[in-house]
């Protein structure tokens, strides 16, 4: 079966295509480039362009009989969709409906929609779970509910079948060494420390230690991205066997501090990683922790690399070998 993987060329996508690829499906990556890196794309047909451009799409669907569609192609940085939100408005939601009415025009009705655990905002309880309110506090958050909330509506409408799967940290690269995580600029907490220890970067900023945790620093569900491409592949056949879709974390259960995280990279790179607190961030909640009980017992999803130093180390394995990212 062919499936077209939207965002295919960046971070999780690239692994997604990966893991479809292993699993007999033949991957269609479509992606504008703008985020992925074309190096990425190493297991099927590649069409640069937009989600939103409706002559391209009715294309790849009518030349590659497309049968679902996985969604990845949303931008993702929540200080920038602060300050500036049409920007993601425009491509998280507007963009997203462009995909979506032309694959109900084309008659494609299975969908997985890369959604985020900042849909829940601040936390009521911990570990977070599916029936938790969601209240976002930023438009990065509101951009992925709203478009949760609109496949409910083109779903009842249209039957549109889809997953919404709600990840908290993804983490990590490909256990082979052949993918791994290249974001400009990079924000994610793992690569900036690995960059630190490559000496990219003279130290790492830990954005304060007056938390109420262990060490005073800010706890999160670190999920490796493997294990994360795995889940949406349980997803994509429960639509296959007529499954009607829904809503799940995609978390470990586990947090892990950010002086954790430095400590376990010290330990596994060899170098000493300088760190340096700085103020604290608005917004950043203490604990972010949450609980992937319902894709385990609904999708039967058990992940493999679940510990902290595990992780690490395949990012680690990645980043040495490619200390540029997908330029070097």
């Amino acid at each position: 079966m062919n499936i077209l993987v939207v965002g295919g060329a960046g971070y999780i996508g690239s692994h997604m295509c990966k893991c479809l690829a292993r699993s007999g499906y033949q991957p269609i990556v479509l992606d504008n480039l703008v985020c992925g890196h074309r190096e990425a794309v190493k297991w099927g047909p590649f069409v640069e362009g937009s989600m939103d451009g409706k002559d391209l799409l009715n294309k790849i669907f009518k030349k590659y009989e497309i049968q679902a569609v996985m969604h990845f192609a949303a931008f993702c940085y929540v200080g920038e969709s602060v300050v500036d939100p049409c920007k993601y408005y425009r491509n998280n939601v507007a963009a997203t409906i462009a995909l979506i009415e032309s694959m109900v025009e084309n008659d494609i009705l299975k969908f997985i929609f890369s959604s985020t655990c900042a849909t829940y905002g601040e936390p009521v309880e911990i570990p977070i779970k599916e029936s938790h309110p969601q209240s976002p506090i930023n438009p990065y958050g509101r951009s992925k509910l709203m478009v949760e909330q609109i496949l409910d509506d083109i779903g009842n409408a249209y039957g549109l079948k889809s997953f919404s799967l709600r990840y908290f940290n993804a983490a990590g690269a490909d256990p082979d060494g052949e993918l791994g995580e290249d974001h400009r600029p990079e924000t994610h907490l793992i690569p900036l420390v690995l960059q630190t220890a490559l000496g990219q970067k003279n130290v790492i900023n830990v954005f304060g230690d007056g938390y109420t945790t262990n060490d005073g620093t800010c706890i999160r569900d670190y999920i490796h991205i493997s294990d994360l491409a795995q889940a949406h592949l349980l997803a994509l056949e429960m639509l296959f066997n007529g499954h009607q879709g829904g809503y799940y974390n995609l978390g470990n259960g586990d947090g892990y501090s950010v002086k954790q995280v430095i400590e376990v990279a010290r330990k596994i790179t060899g170098r000493p990683i300088p760190s340096k607190i700085i103020e604290k961030r608005p917004g950043d909640p203490a604990v972010l922790v949450g609980s992937s009980e319902k894709a385990a017992n609904e999708l039967g999803w058990k992940p493999q690399y679940t510990d902290l130093h595990t992780i690490i180390e395949t990012a680690w394995k990645w980043h040495k070998k490619h200390p540029d990212g997908y330029r070097s």
